[in-house]
């Protein structure tokens, strides 16, 4: 897990750009479209293309994370299954076999 935080701190990071982008647009969106009403909705629509891409590469790192864990096997250990020595003990004397059990 400690594998993925620097690449998760990275597209925090890339995250919260985006958003503090998308918190100054308006006022740059307003702005531009006095001047060109196009050239806005363009870079408004890039931005949210580059939110929801930020958001699905976040999702996908959580999703590839959850799937890491759910891939480590956890080993249980073998159940302690109490043994008995049997109690008979068997005798062979010439062509004669004797049990004695207890």
């Amino acid at each position: 897990m400690s594998a993925f935080r620097p690449l998760m701190v990275f597209t925090s990071a890339m995250l919260a750009t985006a958003v503090l982008a998308g918190a100054c647009l308006p006022a740059s969106a307003q702005a531009l479209n006095s001047l060109n009403g196009n050239n806005a909705l363009i870079r408004q629509n890039d931005l949210q293309i580059l939110q929801n891409r930020v958001q699905r590469q976040l999702y996908q790192q959580q999703q590839q994370q959850y799937r890491a864990q759910d891939r480590q096997i956890v080993q249980q250990p073998q159940p302690v299954v109490p043994q008995y020595k049997p109690s008979c003990t068997t005798q062979i004397i010439g062509a004669t076999v004797l049990s004695n059990c207890r």
